[in-house]
């Protein structure tokens, strides 16, 4: 279902052909790419069948996935949506011909996937503006950095701490 949250909500309505749609999931957000006649296209695991692909935390932990196209009231289910080409701003989209050719030739393909570097985001943004881009990468590479510092920085000062409690004056 759209959501209701203005927030949330896309101004111009309905889903256009090329648009970017962003399912909110309950740990996470998955991407699609609008077709039109209310498709979408994807990336779902391979190793899931099509009614439950992602609906799943584990399809984040796919290495592997496959391109499908389906129906986006399938795909959403109980979850809400948006349409959110948040990228339009610094990057151009390409026509919207050429984003609906680009993604017919990838149904049915397997592709691999990686949360942080190739994931459905990715997928979506290179359909639209030829190049993948994915801010909730980004955050999380930032958050895995911060955690990474914080770490190094509490072991340094447990050596440092160590040492000091060691010395025999």
């Amino acid at each position: 279902m759209a959501s209701t949250d203005p927030d949330l909500c896309d101004p111009c309505g309905d889903p256009q052909p090329g648009d970017l749609i962003e399912i909110f999931r309950p740990a996470y957000q998955h991407w699609a790419l609008y077709l039109g006649d209310g498709y979408i296209i994807n990336l779902t695991p391979v190793d899931e069948s099509q009614a439950a692909a992602m609906s799943s935390v584990k399809s984040v932990f796919s290495r592997k996935a496959v391109v499908r196209m389906q129906l986006l009231k399938e795909v959403v289910g109980s979850d809400s949506y948006r349409v959110n080409n948040k990228y339009d701003h610094n990057h151009t989209p390409l026509p919207v011909c050429e984003i609906i050719q680009r993604a017919q030739v990838l149904i049915g393909q397997e592709v691999s996937y990686d949360l942080l570097g190739s994931n459905c985001e990715h997928f979506v943004t290179l359909l639209r503006y030829g190049e993948g881009v994915s801010e909730q990468a980004t955050r999380a590479i930032g958050a895995i950095s911060l955690v990474t510092a914080a770490a190094s920085a509490f072991s340094v000062l447990g050596l440092i701490n160590t040492r000091s409690r060691n010395r025999p004056f």
